[in-house]
């Protein structure tokens, strides 16, 4: 992300849509205190920045001192929140929870305690019908202090129901907590690592999910208890690189929705995440016909008002839906194709540059270099290339040693013999550092050192050689790594064929399609 949006307000009122603007306006213009009408100034003065420029404001705002500004800035940054809440609260399951709640409080505490059971008993029934089993526990908790500290004529088998619910929703809340915090940290291991690298790391794997896995599973009921232990599944599955597995979860993680489809508008974001976890298994297990279908009804979905109602699913399905096409491309070798969506791609990502991470762009920036690679564009896959090489560390371990790898590639499909011996020792190095070496890129690397003083016409049966020893390797689960991020074996029989990549690729998904 650029330093444009460093300044949390400006955020804010970037991320603004002309409605929310203008309600926000209706809103403060009810009030007419001094303060409220200079935060509307200052509002308007940020809201035309191009970027966050805290002199340029000053100028733009003559009245306000520096001291002045930054209480300013906190009042309107409160206000904005206010009326984002007041505008958006019926739209939510949750703001509506929150809005009961606190509805329920202020009766209480101005002593009208059978009001404020009876908002309780409405907002539970709302909360239940959503498995908002969260909200259920806080407002159990007021239920029950009311009933404590007060006389309301609640019967004894009522009172000895709202024990029994209480305890029902505290085992349900612990499962939840438990295999949502393990969903979590596997995500947070792929993201440092990406895919277990040998048996050591398929060993501390399997373990640590041993270990954090519910005893009995079987007993695992409700939407969000099944929702996080088939993506605890899924991230299992998909770190071991047991794609057949993760198939089958990340299916039972979107078939979730399917069977209850009035969660897909209250968890929105899980199911475009399960989607997007659905089609990827497609992809890594090339099931054309299959992934043609799930992204032909994931495109009909980003039109529905669901997934445009708020910034945050409209990106994302957005992000996943052009990966998904990108994946297309690669699987299908229409190179010229994908390379040709690149600048519609970058095009959207400056667009959402507020809701965009930093490891969705290293992960785009690899795959526009993997299409221009195959597309023969070896300058520009290496430019691509290197935003991922100067970049982040502390992100995918996996991705930047096979940005490295491809870098190595591209400079010797130009040709640049000069430096390929120094480009192999350093990466050889940073992969062997990283614990990244397997045997496919070992045999890269021992082709690497021979071929490149080898004379163009003896070089097909070095090609040859190195095909019969990495082909065999396909089905190796410690080895599918490196072709999962490659296709290293279609760029082998490019040249042993004296074919485009491209061409080889085609063919095999051509071939495919008739089985």
């Amino acid at each position: 992300m650029s330093n444009r949006f460093t300044d949390i307000l400006f955020q804010l009122i970037q991320s603004l849509e002309k409605a929310e603007k203008r309600h926000f306006k209706l809103y403060i213009n009810r009030s007419s205190a001094k303060e409220d009408l200079k935060i509307v100034q200052l509002f308007d003065a940020m809201d035309k920045l191009p970027e966050y420029d805290e002199v340029l404001l000053m100028k733009k705002l003559p009245f306000v001192t520096k001291p002045q500004l930054a209480n300013l800035k906190s009042h309107l940054y409160k206000q904005l929140l206010a009326s984002l809440r007041l505008l958006k609260t019926t739209e939510n399951i949750d703001l509506q929870l929150s809005e009961h709640l606190d509805n329920a409080r202020l009766l209480y505490n101005k002593g009208l305690k059978i009001q404020a059971l009876r908002i309780l008993d409405r907002a539970k029934e709302l909360a239940r019908a959503n498995q908002k089993f969260n909200f259920l526990v806080q407002a159990i908790s007021l239920e029950k202090k009311i009933e404590t500290l007060h006389i309301t004529r609640t019967t004894t088998d009522k009172t000895e129901l709202l024990a029994e619910e209480a305890m029902v929703v505290s085992d349900h809340i612990y499962r939840v907590t438990k295999l949502s915090n393990l969903a979590l940290l596997l995500y947070r291991w792929y993201l440092i690592n990406g895919h277990a690298r040998n048996e050591h790391d398929e060993t501390d794997i399997k373990a640590y999910f041993k270990t954090q896995l519910p005893v009995d599973v079987n007993a695992i009921s409700g939407f969000y208890e099944k929702l996080y232990l088939y993506q605890s599944y899924c991230w299992y599955a998909f770190i071991r690189q047991d794609f057949l597995m993760y198939y089958r979860y990340s299916k039972k993680w979107v078939d979730l929705f399917r069977d209850q489809p009035n969660m897909v508008s209250v968890e929105t974001g899980h199911y475009i995440k399960g989607v997007h976890a659905l089609l990827n298994a497609h992809f890594d297990l090339r099931n054309f016909h299959q992934f043609e279908g799930v992204l032909k009804e994931f495109e009909l979905f980003e039109k529905t008002p669901v997934s445009q109602q708020y910034d945050n699913f409209k990106t994302h399905t957005s992000i996943y839906i052009n990966s998904a096409k990108i994946n297309q491309h690669l699987m299908q070798g229409t190179f010229k194709e994908g390379v040709a969506l690149i600048p519609v791609i970058e095009k959207k990502l400056k667009e959402y540059e507020l809701f965009v991470d930093v490891h969705r762009i290293l992960v785009f920036n690899y795959k526009f270099a993997t299409l221009h690679f195959g597309n023969g564009n070896y300058g520009t896959s290496i430019d691509y290339l290197q935003k991922i090489i100067n970049g982040p560390l502390d992100l995918r371990i996996d991705l930047q040693c096979y940005a490295r790898l491809l870098h190595m590639m591209a400079h010797y499909e130009l040709g640049n013999f000069d430096i390929m011996e120094s480009l192999i020792k350093s990466v050889y190095r940073f992969m062997a550092k990283m614990k990244n070496l397997t045997v496919v890129e070992e045999e890269m690397f021992k082709f690497l050192r021979r071929s490149f003083h080898v004379s163009p016409k003896k070089l097909k049966p070095e090609f040859e050689q190195l095909l019969y020893n990495i082909k065999h390797l396909e089905k190796n689960r410690f080895e599918t790594r490196a072709f999962a991020y490659l296709d290293i074996i279609s760029w082998v029989e490019s040249k042993v064929n004296q074919q485009p990549m491209g061409t080889i690729i085609y063919n095999k998904y051509q071939q495919s399609k008739r089985k």
